[in-house]
């Protein structure tokens, strides 16, 4: 089990053990994910911007820019 001391300002270093294992090095940044009260989990905040592929759906049928012009339109009328 890898260790770390807190200093007077809050700081830590995270071992070289744990880097290691994440996959992190100088300047990325990671996240503190809250699993219960009193219990965080250190995960890497560094995504490729591969991992976005496949988040949005590609439409049914292709969406010409007139049709999106239209529909902008549309819901500004609406929000007047």
């Amino acid at each position: 089990m890898s260790t770390a001391t807190m200093t007077t300002k809050g700081q830590i270093t995270i071992p070289a053990a744990v880097r290691a294992a994440l996959g992190v090095e100088a300047g990325d940044r990671v996240e503190f994910v809250q699993v219960e009260p009193g219990r965080f989990e250190l995960v890497p905040a560094t995504n490729p911007v591969t991992a976005l592929k496949g988040l949005v759906r590609k439409p049914a049928s292709p969406v010409t820019v007139e049709d999106m012009n239209k529909a902008i339109a549309a819901q500004g009328a609406k929000a007047r």
